[in-house]
Formats: structure tokens, sequence, C-alpha cells
């Protein structure tokens, strides 16, 4: 590699917390690992991946916020949307000059418009990486008295979306849309795992949960009748001799993950815990269950309240809050996953089901358009689109578990499935697909 392909540098810019940015973090490792110093600029709300932070090629600008709480929604967003503006470019003025700016997007105000400015007064090259559409998740909150709002944000959107020097996106169906409507030619870059979310031995699944077992007792073997070291065994592991066995009597272990807003119901799967609390005592089939659900956001209070409030006594809810480090072991010491991730647009795709893939972990998603991109019906998971259909599916799952061979089957032909999938990851995507617009 040239001495003046090791200088050259990247901006990438996240208006949004880089901590829940896998994507763009994944943007930012990939640079560095082809010789870029990178630059991240972003909001810094939860810790990044250790590898960012370590890595001697990646620098992180921290940006601030400022709440404007007070007066009427409209004037806080005109507020808020000014704060940002002033803040990005003087951060993109002070950090100095790069060789390319990538930005995420959305939010496009005021990221696409500053960040465009920047660039054509430094002549930097433009790339947007399109997670999904600002303006359809700005129509999911927007009272109808500002319809004119949105028609400006979207006129915004599309008008610099189309200034870009080159543009990468999520989806097929992401790509064909920005083609047809607004006419920008973007290139598809699928989400795909890291190396870090893998299947995992059953000796990492049980120092996985005797760490558990530390803060949250659902994790543990508690027998009265047994005088058992902790080391020896987990609600789900036991070291019997010297072979370390998974328990028959373990109970289920459902994950998901969620940003807790409204875009994504939990009532949903509140809804099919509770049948599931219910088929336990009709059916006398079904283990107990642990739901292990991660994520922070805004109306996380207002589901554990509710769950709280349920009192179940066979289904066990637990919300930890996971390092970066920890949440690919979580992920993979799961049964099954499930996904109520709804894009605004129909056009994206979750995150999180691709991290479950890599972990080999099959998954429940809830329905929408482009879906069918990443997750096939009966072969590398399920689709749901009612609590119901996924109180069906979670029971069905379970039912006998973990002693029903047709079931061990199903779930075994899965993970062969998820294997193929496992075969394509970011890095070797990303050199094949994304690289080039690099080294123009």
């Amino acid at each position: 590699m040239s001495e003046q392909r090791k200088k050259k540098i990247v901006k990438v810019i996240v208006m949004g917390d880089l901590g829940r940015s896998p994507r763009m973090q994944y943007h930012a490792l990939s640079l560095s690992n082809n010789g870029f110093k990178v630059n991240v600029i972003s909001y810094m709300d939860s810790v990044p991946l250790t590898e960012v932070l370590e890595n001697p090629n990646i620098t992180i600008t921290k940006l601030y916020s400022c709440n404007f709480d007070k007066g009427p929604k409209i004037f806080q967003f005109i507020m808020k949307t000014l704060w940002q503006a002033i803040s990005l470019f003087l951060t993109l003025l002070i950090t100095g000059h790069c060789d390319y700016l990538l930005c995420q997007n959305p939010p496009a105000v005021p990221t696409l418009p500053v960040c465009r400015f920047y660039c054509l007064v430094t002549r930097t090259k433009f790339i947007i990486d399109w997670h999904n559409y600002g303006h359809t998740i700005l129509a999911l909150s927007i009272s109808p008295g500002l319809k004119i709002l949105l028609k400006i944000y979207t006129f915004i959107e599309r008008y610099f979306g189309q200034s870009a020097h080159n543009n990468l996106c999520v989806t097929y169906a992401m790509k064909e849309d920005l083609s047809e409507n607004w006419n920008i030619n973007a290139t598809v870059l699928y989400d795909r795992p890291p190396h870090i979310f893998h299947p995992i031995t059953l000796q990492e699944k049980h120092d996985w949960f005797l760490k558990l077992s530390q803060k949250y007792p659902e994790f543990s073997y508690n027998s009265e009748a047994e005088n058992i070291e902790n080391q020896m065994k987990t609600a789900f592991t036991l070291i019997d001799g010297n072979e370390l066995k998974l328990r028959l009597d373990r109970p289920g272990l459902l994950f998901s993950s969620t940003s807790w807003t409204p875009d994504e119901d939990f009532s949903v799967l509140m809804e099919a815990l509770q049948v599931y609390e219910t088929a336990y005592d009709l059916t006398k089939k079904l283990p107990k269950l642990i739901c292990v659900i991660t994520g922070k956001g805004p109306m996380k209070k207002h589901y554990i309240d509710l769950i709280t409030s349920k009192n179940w006594q066979h289904v066990k809810v637990l919300t930890p809050w996971l390092d970066a480090c920890d949440y690919p072991t979580m992920v993979a010491s799961a049964d099954l996953g499930v996904c109520l991730h709804t894009s605004s647009s129909g056009l994206d795709l979750p995150m999180k089901v691709v991290d479950m893939f890599g972990a080999g972990l099959p998954v429940c998603a809830f329905s929408f358009r482009c879906l069918e991109e990443l997750v096939q019906e009966g072969v590398n998971g399920y689709v749901f689109k009612t609590s119901d259909e996924l109180s069906k599916l979670i029971v069905g799952w379970f039912e006998g578990f973990p002693n029903n061979n047709e079931k061990n089957k199903i779930a075994e032909r899965m993970r062969r499935e998820l294997s193929k999938f496992q075969e394509s990851r970011w890095e070797g995507n990303w050199n094949l697909r994304a690289k080039k617009f690099f080294e123009l």
C-alpha cells in the first residue's frame, strides 16, 4: 500500500448514537483495515465497539446535543435542527481536511445539506449510505397540521441525496426505489455480520450463564437438596464428572433487542408471552421461558412497568443493557430470536436479524415489504404479522423442548442454512462493493 494511500482521510458522519450504529462502526473498521485514517463524528450516548475505540487509525469526535423541550413542537424541531446544523458544520471545519465524507442517512436534515456544503467548499468526495428514508420516519410522528414541514423535509432529502458522488443502500428494494423515484443510482451493500457474531461452544455458553447468574438469579441453579458449587451448574448447563452438558430440564431462552421506540410495537411480544404463560399450564409440554430483551430507548420504562404488572410464574422477562463485547455472546446463547422491527419505508432490513443469523440463531421476524431479502419462511426463520401468529410460533418452537426430536431436526436444519449465510461476512462484502468508492 502506497504512502499516499495511507495518508487519505475519511470522515464518517453519524447524527445519532455511535454505539447503536453498528453499520457505521463496521464502515470505520473496514476503512481502517484498508489503510485510511478515519475520523468518526457522532453522538456518544453508549459505548462503541472496543475494536473501534482501540483502533489507532480511528479517532472519534463527539457531538453534543442541546435539549429544546419548551414551546410548540415546530419551534422545538427548528431549534434542534439549527443547533445540529451549526455544531456539525463547525465540527467538520475544526477537524480539518479529509478526502472522503461518508454520511449516514437518516436523518437527512440537517445532515445532508451541511455535509454537501462542506464537501462543496473543500472539494471532498460525498458518499451517502442510505439506511432508510428520513421523511418516512418523520411521517410517523408529525401532526396533520405540519404536513408542509414533511414536504420540505422530503424535498431536502431528495435534492441533496441526488448531489452525492456515490450512494450505498441496504436492500435491492431501496436501490430500485431510489432509482425510480429520485433518479439516484445506489450500490447495494447488504448488512452482513462481522466475525464477532458466530456460533459459540457449550463451554462459552456455560461461562456466560455463570456470569449472568451473578446478577440475574434466573440463570443460576439453586437446589436446597444438593450442595453443589456454583461453578458446576447453571439453569442451563451442568458438569457431570468431567463432562459439560446441557440440562434436560433447562428453560427455553428467547432473545430480542430493541431501541424501545414506537416503530417497534413490543405489546405484540407481551401478548404472545401471555399466551405462552397460559399455555404452560394447559399443555404441560412447555419449558419455563426466560426472555432477554436488550436495548435502550424512550419507551423502556413503560414496558418494564407492563412486564412487572404481569406477575408471570412461568415466563421471566429480563431487560439488561449489555456491553458491546457481551452482546454477541448473548445472541449466540439463545434458542430463538424475535425481531419486532417494522420499517417506516418498507425498504430497509433489521440489523439485529443479521447479527442473529451470524450467531446461528433462527428468528421470528415481523413481516414487512422486503423482509424476504433476508428471512426465508421456514428456511432460516419465520415471519409473523400479529401477536397470535407470534405466540403460535413461540409455543410451537418450544413444545416438548428440549427433547422434541422433530423440532430439534428443524432447528438443526435452520442452523445449517444459517451457516451458509455466515460464509459472507461484512469485511469481504465491504471490500467487494464499497471499497471501490474510496479509490477514485
